[in-house]
Protein backbone atom coordinates (compact mmCIF):
# COMPACT_ATOMS: atom_id res chain seq x y z
CA UNK A 1 0.00 0.00 0.00
CA UNK A 2 1.38 3.43 -0.94
CA UNK A 3 2.18 5.40 2.20
CA UNK A 4 0.52 8.79 2.41
CA UNK A 5 -2.39 7.69 0.21
CA UNK A 6 -5.61 7.45 2.21
CA UNK A 7 -7.68 4.43 1.15
CA UNK A 8 -11.37 5.35 1.28
CA UNK A 9 -14.62 3.43 0.62
CA UNK A 10 -15.43 2.95 -3.10
CA UNK A 11 -17.89 5.62 -4.26
CA UNK A 12 -20.34 5.28 -7.15
CA UNK A 13 -22.36 8.46 -6.57
CA UNK A 14 -23.12 11.58 -4.55
CA UNK A 15 -26.00 12.59 -2.28
CA UNK A 16 -26.65 16.33 -2.15
CA UNK A 17 -29.31 18.76 -0.94
CA UNK A 18 -28.47 21.52 -3.39
CA UNK A 19 -26.86 22.34 -6.67
CA UNK A 20 -24.42 24.79 -8.19
CA UNK A 21 -25.92 27.47 -10.46
CA UNK A 22 -24.30 30.23 -12.50
CA UNK A 23 -25.17 33.83 -11.61
CA UNK A 24 -23.47 36.91 -13.06
CA UNK A 25 -20.59 34.83 -14.38
CA UNK A 26 -20.02 33.05 -11.07
CA UNK A 27 -20.94 29.52 -10.06
CA UNK A 28 -22.66 29.63 -6.68
CA UNK A 29 -24.31 26.95 -4.50
CA UNK A 30 -28.10 26.95 -4.36
CA UNK A 31 -29.78 25.19 -1.45
CA UNK A 32 -32.66 22.80 -2.03
CA UNK A 33 -35.36 21.18 0.10
CA UNK A 34 -34.91 17.63 -1.19
CA UNK A 35 -32.21 15.06 -1.90
CA UNK A 36 -30.59 14.52 -5.29
CA UNK A 37 -28.45 11.49 -6.13
CA UNK A 38 -25.90 11.99 -8.88
CA UNK A 39 -23.09 10.12 -10.55
CA UNK A 40 -19.51 11.32 -10.19
CA UNK A 41 -19.61 12.91 -13.65
CA UNK A 42 -20.00 16.68 -13.91
CA UNK A 43 -20.78 18.37 -17.23
CA UNK A 44 -21.05 22.09 -18.02
CA UNK A 45 -24.77 21.73 -17.19
CA UNK A 46 -24.11 20.20 -13.77
CA UNK A 47 -23.85 16.76 -12.19
CA UNK A 48 -25.47 13.86 -14.07
CA UNK A 49 -28.21 12.19 -12.03
CA UNK A 50 -27.73 8.59 -10.98
CA UNK A 51 -30.35 6.03 -12.15
CA UNK A 52 -31.17 5.29 -8.51
CA UNK A 53 -32.40 8.90 -8.14
CA UNK A 54 -35.20 8.21 -10.62
CA UNK A 55 -35.95 4.85 -9.00
CA UNK A 56 -36.38 6.47 -5.58
CA UNK A 57 -38.60 9.23 -6.96
CA UNK A 58 -40.90 6.61 -8.50
CA UNK A 59 -41.36 5.20 -5.00
CA UNK A 60 -41.89 8.62 -3.37
CA UNK A 61 -44.95 10.83 -3.14
CA UNK A 62 -43.82 14.42 -3.47
CA UNK A 63 -40.22 15.52 -3.01
CA UNK A 64 -37.39 13.10 -2.25
CA UNK A 65 -36.76 13.78 1.44
CA UNK A 66 -36.03 10.26 2.66
CA UNK A 67 -33.55 7.68 1.35
CA UNK A 68 -33.44 4.04 2.57
CA UNK A 69 -29.83 3.25 3.42
CA UNK A 70 -27.57 0.80 5.16
CA UNK A 71 -24.17 1.56 6.64
CA UNK A 72 -20.94 -0.16 5.69
CA UNK A 73 -19.15 -0.28 9.04
CA UNK A 74 -20.02 -0.92 12.67
CA UNK A 75 -17.72 1.87 13.89
CA UNK A 76 -19.44 5.29 13.61
CA UNK A 77 -16.16 7.13 12.86
CA UNK A 78 -15.57 4.96 9.78
CA UNK A 79 -18.97 5.82 8.30
CA UNK A 80 -18.78 9.54 9.14
CA UNK A 81 -15.52 11.48 9.14
CA UNK A 82 -15.70 15.09 10.31
CA UNK A 83 -13.06 17.73 10.85
CA UNK A 84 -12.38 21.45 10.72
CA UNK A 85 -10.96 22.44 7.35
CA UNK A 86 -9.37 25.67 6.10
CA UNK A 87 -9.03 25.96 2.32
CA UNK A 88 -6.57 28.19 0.53
CA UNK A 89 -8.51 31.04 -1.13
CA UNK A 90 -6.47 30.91 -4.32
CA UNK A 91 -5.80 27.24 -5.01
CA UNK A 92 -8.84 25.70 -3.27
CA UNK A 93 -6.57 23.18 -1.53
CA UNK A 94 -6.89 22.51 2.22
CA UNK A 95 -4.13 24.25 4.16
CA UNK A 96 -5.13 23.14 7.65
CA UNK A 97 -7.20 20.18 8.85
CA UNK A 98 -7.95 19.67 12.54
CA UNK A 99 -10.30 18.12 15.08
CA UNK A 100 -10.37 20.82 17.76
CA UNK A 101 -7.33 19.40 19.58
CA UNK A 102 -4.63 18.84 16.95
CA UNK A 103 -4.28 19.75 13.28
CA UNK A 104 -2.17 19.03 10.20
CA UNK A 105 -1.12 22.38 8.71
CA UNK A 106 0.83 23.24 5.57
CA UNK A 107 3.67 25.60 6.52
CA UNK A 108 6.97 26.75 4.98
CA UNK A 109 8.55 23.74 6.71
CA UNK A 110 6.06 21.29 5.20
CA UNK A 111 3.10 19.63 6.91
CA UNK A 112 3.29 20.13 10.67
CA UNK A 113 1.24 18.72 13.54
CA UNK A 114 0.07 21.67 15.66
CA UNK A 115 -2.56 22.41 18.33
CA UNK A 116 -6.06 23.08 16.97
CA UNK A 117 -7.92 25.65 19.11
CA UNK A 118 -11.15 25.35 16.99
CA UNK A 119 -12.16 27.96 14.36
CA UNK A 120 -13.48 30.53 16.86
CA UNK A 121 -10.13 30.75 18.67
CA UNK A 122 -7.76 30.34 15.71
CA UNK A 123 -5.97 33.41 14.36
CA UNK A 124 -5.37 31.68 11.02
CA UNK A 125 -9.06 30.92 10.46
CA UNK A 126 -10.43 34.47 10.02
CA UNK A 127 -13.89 32.99 9.64
CA UNK A 128 -12.95 30.71 6.72
CA UNK A 129 -12.33 27.49 8.68
CA UNK A 130 -15.49 25.38 8.77
CA UNK A 131 -16.60 21.91 9.79
CA UNK A 132 -16.52 19.46 6.92
CA UNK A 133 -18.06 15.98 7.07
CA UNK A 134 -18.32 12.97 4.76
CA UNK A 135 -20.79 10.12 5.20
CA UNK A 136 -20.63 6.92 3.14
CA UNK A 137 -23.82 4.86 2.87
CA UNK A 138 -25.31 2.05 0.79
CA UNK A 139 -28.57 3.15 -0.86
CA UNK A 140 -31.24 0.45 -0.66
CA UNK A 141 -34.36 1.23 -2.74
CA UNK A 142 -37.21 -1.24 -2.99
CA UNK A 143 -36.49 -3.29 -6.10
CA UNK A 144 -37.59 -6.23 -8.18
CA UNK A 145 -35.33 -8.34 -10.38
CA UNK A 146 -36.10 -6.08 -13.36
CA UNK A 147 -35.38 -2.83 -11.48
CA UNK A 148 -32.50 -4.00 -9.30
CA UNK A 149 -29.53 -1.62 -9.74
CA UNK A 150 -26.07 -3.01 -10.39
CA UNK A 151 -24.83 -1.73 -7.03
CA UNK A 152 -27.43 -3.80 -5.16
CA UNK A 153 -25.16 -6.85 -5.30
CA UNK A 154 -22.09 -4.89 -4.19
CA UNK A 155 -21.67 -4.63 -0.38
CA UNK A 156 -19.17 -1.76 -0.44
CA UNK A 157 -20.03 0.53 -3.39
CA UNK A 158 -21.33 3.58 -1.61
CA UNK A 159 -22.85 7.00 -2.12
CA UNK A 160 -21.10 9.86 -0.36
CA UNK A 161 -22.84 12.78 1.34
CA UNK A 162 -20.55 15.75 1.91
CA UNK A 163 -21.58 18.63 4.14
CA UNK A 164 -20.21 21.71 5.85
CA UNK A 165 -23.39 22.03 7.92
CA UNK A 166 -22.90 21.86 11.67
CA UNK A 167 -26.47 20.63 12.23
CA UNK A 168 -26.05 17.68 9.85
CA UNK A 169 -22.65 16.70 11.25
CA UNK A 170 -23.75 16.87 14.88
CA UNK A 171 -27.03 15.04 14.27
CA UNK A 172 -25.45 12.26 12.20
CA UNK A 173 -22.62 11.78 14.71
CA UNK A 174 -25.01 11.42 17.65
CA UNK A 175 -27.37 9.09 15.77
CA UNK A 176 -24.53 6.81 14.67
CA UNK A 177 -23.22 6.59 18.23
CA UNK A 178 -26.67 5.89 19.70
CA UNK A 179 -27.68 3.32 17.07
CA UNK A 180 -24.37 1.50 17.56
CA UNK A 181 -24.98 1.34 21.31
CA UNK A 182 -28.62 0.24 21.29
CA UNK A 183 -28.06 -2.37 18.56
CA UNK A 184 -25.20 -4.07 20.40
CA UNK A 185 -22.56 -2.96 17.85
CA UNK A 186 -24.28 -4.27 14.72
CA UNK A 187 -24.63 -0.81 13.18
CA UNK A 188 -23.81 -2.06 9.67
CA UNK A 189 -26.80 -4.44 9.69
CA UNK A 190 -29.47 -1.89 10.64
CA UNK A 191 -31.97 -0.95 7.89
CA UNK A 192 -32.06 2.84 8.30
CA UNK A 193 -32.94 5.98 6.35
CA UNK A 194 -31.44 9.39 5.68
CA UNK A 195 -34.10 12.03 6.27
CA UNK A 196 -34.08 15.71 5.39
CA UNK A 197 -35.35 17.89 8.22
CA UNK A 198 -35.85 21.62 8.50
CA UNK A 199 -35.75 24.17 11.28
CA UNK A 200 -35.66 27.93 11.68
CA UNK A 201 -33.31 30.01 13.81
CA UNK A 202 -32.88 33.70 14.56
CA UNK A 203 -29.88 33.76 12.25
CA UNK A 204 -31.97 32.37 9.37
CA UNK A 205 -34.57 35.17 9.84
CA UNK A 206 -37.43 32.71 9.85
CA UNK A 207 -36.35 30.89 6.70
CA UNK A 208 -35.97 27.08 7.02
CA UNK A 209 -32.51 25.55 7.33
CA UNK A 210 -32.31 21.98 6.09
CA UNK A 211 -30.09 19.31 7.60
CA UNK A 212 -29.72 15.54 7.31
CA UNK A 213 -30.81 13.09 10.01
CA UNK A 214 -30.41 9.32 10.36
CA UNK A 215 -33.64 7.58 11.34
CA UNK A 216 -35.61 4.36 11.24
CA UNK A 217 -37.18 3.50 7.89
CA UNK A 218 -40.77 4.52 7.36
CA UNK A 219 -43.17 1.87 8.62
CA UNK A 220 -40.62 0.07 10.82
CA UNK A 221 -40.50 0.16 14.61
CA UNK A 222 -37.28 0.02 16.61
CA UNK A 223 -38.03 -3.57 17.58
CA UNK A 224 -38.58 -4.58 13.95
CA UNK A 225 -35.39 -2.79 12.92
CA UNK A 226 -33.32 -4.58 15.57
CA UNK A 227 -34.87 -7.93 14.70
CA UNK A 228 -34.05 -7.44 11.01
CA UNK A 229 -30.49 -6.37 11.89
CA UNK A 230 -29.95 -9.54 13.92
CA UNK A 231 -31.24 -11.64 11.02
CA UNK A 232 -28.88 -9.90 8.58
CA UNK A 233 -25.96 -10.29 10.98
CA UNK A 234 -26.61 -14.01 11.39
CA UNK A 235 -26.94 -14.56 7.63
CA UNK A 236 -23.65 -12.75 7.07
CA UNK A 237 -21.85 -14.77 9.70
CA UNK A 238 -23.20 -18.02 8.25
CA UNK A 239 -21.95 -17.04 4.78
CA UNK A 240 -18.48 -16.08 6.07
CA UNK A 241 -18.92 -12.29 5.95
CA UNK A 242 -16.30 -10.85 8.37
CA UNK A 243 -17.52 -7.44 9.56
CA UNK A 244 -14.69 -7.02 12.09
CA UNK A 245 -12.07 -7.57 9.40
CA UNK A 246 -13.84 -5.07 7.11
CA UNK A 247 -13.82 -2.40 9.83
CA UNK A 248 -10.15 -3.11 10.55
CA UNK A 249 -9.24 -2.81 6.85
CA UNK A 250 -11.12 0.50 6.58
CA UNK A 251 -9.38 1.83 9.68
CA UNK A 252 -5.96 0.99 8.23
CA UNK A 253 -6.90 2.67 4.97
CA UNK A 254 -8.01 5.91 6.64
CA UNK A 255 -4.84 6.00 8.73
CA UNK A 256 -2.61 5.54 5.68
CA UNK A 257 -2.83 9.19 4.58
CA UNK A 258 -3.50 12.73 5.80
CA UNK A 259 -6.15 13.96 3.38
CA UNK A 260 -9.26 12.04 2.32
CA UNK A 261 -10.16 14.13 -0.73
CA UNK A 262 -7.84 14.16 -3.70
CA UNK A 263 -6.86 17.16 -5.79
CA UNK A 264 -9.57 16.43 -8.36
CA UNK A 265 -12.22 16.87 -5.65
CA UNK A 266 -10.96 20.15 -4.18
CA UNK A 267 -12.45 22.37 -6.89
CA UNK A 268 -15.96 20.92 -6.71
CA UNK A 269 -15.87 20.95 -2.89
CA UNK A 270 -14.92 24.61 -2.63
CA UNK A 271 -17.38 25.50 -5.40
CA UNK A 272 -20.27 23.83 -3.54
CA UNK A 273 -19.48 24.51 0.11
CA UNK A 274 -17.06 27.44 0.19
CA UNK A 275 -18.29 29.93 -2.46
CA UNK A 276 -16.44 32.80 -0.76
CA UNK A 277 -13.19 31.24 -2.01
CA UNK A 278 -14.34 31.86 -5.58
CA UNK A 279 -15.66 35.41 -5.16
CA UNK A 280 -12.53 36.78 -6.80
CA UNK A 281 -12.74 34.30 -9.68
CA UNK A 282 -15.37 35.36 -12.25
CA UNK A 283 -15.89 33.55 -15.53
CA UNK A 284 -12.83 35.15 -17.15
CA UNK A 285 -10.61 34.42 -14.16
CA UNK A 286 -7.11 32.98 -14.47
CA UNK A 287 -8.36 30.25 -12.12
CA UNK A 288 -11.32 28.77 -14.07
CA UNK A 289 -13.77 26.38 -12.42
CA UNK A 290 -14.11 22.76 -13.47
CA UNK A 291 -17.20 23.62 -15.48
CA UNK A 292 -15.34 26.37 -17.31
CA UNK A 293 -12.48 23.97 -18.12
CA UNK A 294 -14.98 21.47 -19.55
CA UNK A 295 -16.61 24.23 -21.62
CA UNK A 296 -13.22 25.17 -23.06
CA UNK A 297 -12.40 21.56 -23.87
CA UNK A 298 -15.75 21.12 -25.61
CA UNK A 299 -15.17 24.25 -27.70
CA UNK A 300 -11.74 23.01 -28.71
CA UNK A 301 -13.18 19.64 -29.78
CA UNK A 302 -15.92 21.34 -31.81
CA UNK A 303 -13.30 23.35 -33.68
Amino acid sequence: MLKGLMITPPVIGRISIGQVVEKNGKRLPQKDDQFTLTTQIQTPDGWIKHPIDDLLRQQTIGKLREIPIQLIFNEPELNLRAEYCLFDRQSGRPTCVGNGETCQRHTDQGVEALPCPSPESCDLSQGYCKPYGRLNVLVKPQTTESTKPESDNDPISSFIFRTSGFNSIRTLASRLSYFQALSGNILASLPLALKLRGKSTRQSYGHPIYYVDLTLRKGMTLEETLSEAKRITQERQDSGYDQKALDAAANRGFNNGRLEDNEEDFESITEEFYPELNTQNPTNSVNPTLSQKLDKQAQQLNH
